[in-house]
């Protein structure tokens, strides 16, 4: 194991591993079950096709994400893992392909809801893997150049792209899909998937100079799996930015409260489900780039604090909204205050990982996300059916916000004290 000082990249070799970055980010966001275009066709055969209820879904989510909640398995597995000497591109080459077969089986497969829970479970398994290598390379780049800010803007914007895209495509699918059998409907979207993930099976052929020549080998080649989750265990930087992590997706009624209540209280469609959501992940992107440009200038610690403040009462703007296209309003409002952020959090998340263990924090940060927000959105679908509506998710939204900034109180100075380009350390933990 090798550990050296980061040094920032010149310009050119800077925005070019961005545009590597990018593409793979948009590509591996598409693919996804749980994102991408699949998952508001999901919820809507569930819903539509399957006939299933509010709690209904909620659980069923909660199953499908089981893969998910162990994510940091998968990333430990990237750290320690080199599939024919070429680590990352090797895991996509490997994964990417398994999961166009994956897909292609499953459009053929009558649908049931036995038979979708097994194809979310097995498709999130193998979108694991790709999402590991993807997330391992583009941190350990932010890490080791002293540029997790402007990366963490980077991936932010690239994930929103394709997001925005496919909430607009998934709901006008799903709408389009009310007249198809359910089986039709279903293969239409594993065939969508299929390709999907065999464009990341052809970009691992890529290797441009400017992104694997400046990442260096951080982790022995000896597999140490006990020894490397101890390392994490014992780094106090990473339980802050994950319980801050935590706190921000946790997030009750954000997810299947929100479409029930969009849908049976403002009268949305399908369709606007879609736009609603894609107006809210698009309105994210303007403070990313401000993000972008602050971290270079500001101290981490003054854009994570701001950046919370503005945050909390993100939700609040969904409660004044009395029909769907003031909705639509509020989501343009929601996804402003939540931008800088979330951006934030994850530069501070690429700067809290341990030397060589950067996939591992990444994967368990998306492991925390699945679980705060699968248990927020079953939490939430309870208060939404039995107690007080959309109204009191919303609320608890607010509070678990307002704590996140007792958290940030506890993360150690040193790792938020410099703006990027000046080096915070890297523990060993």
């Amino acid at each position: 194991m090798s550990e050296t000082a980061p040094t920032p990249l010149p310009p050119t070799e800077r925005w070019r591993a961005f545009a590597y970055l990018g593409g793979l980010i948009i590509l591996v966001s598409l693919a996804d079950p749980n994102g991408g275009l699949m998952d508001i066709p999901v919820s809507f055969l569930l819903k539509n096709k399957l006939h299933l209820e509010a709690s209904e879904v909620a659980r069923f989510r909660l199953v499908a994400a089981i893969p998910l909640y162990l994510s940091f398995v998968f990333g430990l597995l990237r750290d320690t893992w080199n599939p024919f000497g070429i680590k990352d591109r090797g895991l996509l080459a490997i994964f990417g392909a398994t999961g166009a077969v994956l897909y292609l089986t499953f459009a053929f497969i009558p649908i049931s809801y036995g038979s979708l829970l097994a194809a979310m479970v097995l498709l999130t398994m193998a979108s694991l893997f790709v999402a590991s290598a993807q997330n391992g390379l583009t941190s350990t780049l932010g890490q080791q150049h002293a540029m997790s800010g402007q990366v963490s803007a980077v991936w932010n914007i690239f994930t929103s792209i394709p997001g925005v895209l496919a909430l607009v495509l998934g709901g006008s699918l799903s709408q389009r899909l009310e007249a198809e059998h359910t089986d039709a409907a279903a293969r239409i979207l594993f065939l969508v998937g299929a390709a999907s993930m065999g464009a990341i099976f052809i970009y691992s052929a890529l290797r441009p100079r400017s992104v694997f020549d400046n990442v260096h080998l951080e982790h022995g080649t000896t597999f140490t799996p006990l020894k490397d989750l101890k390392r994490v265990a014992r780094h106090w930087p990473a339980y802050c930015s994950l319980t801050i992590w935590l706190l921000w997706n946790f997030a009750p009624g954000s997810t299947t409260p929100l479409q029930f209540y969009l849908q049976n209280t403002l009268h949305a469609s399908d369709a606007d489900w879609g736009v609603w959501n894609a107006i809210f992940a698009a309105s994210f992107i303007p403070t990313y780039m401000i993000f972008g440009f602050l971290c270079r200038h500001v101290p981490l610690k003054r854009l994570l604090f701001w950046g919370t403040i503005v945050a909390i009462p993100q939700y609040i703007p969904l409660l004044f909204a009395p029909s769907i296209r003031d909705a639509f309003v509020a989501a343009a409002a929601m996804g402003l205050m939540g931008g800088m952020a979330t951006a934030a959090y994850l530069a501070l998340i690429i700067r809290s990982c341990p030397h060589g263990l950067q996939g591992t924090t990444l994967m368990m940060s998306g492991g925390l996300y699945y679980v705060s927000s699968r248990f927020g959105d079953v939490l939430g679908t309870h208060l939404y059916e039995m107690r007080g509506g959309f109204y009191l998710c919303a609320v608890l939204t607010t509070l678990c916000y307002a704590l996140i900034l007792a958290v940030l109180r506890l993360v150690p100075r040193d790792y938020v004290d410099s703006p990027d380009g000046e080096a915070p350390p890297v523990s060993l933990a």
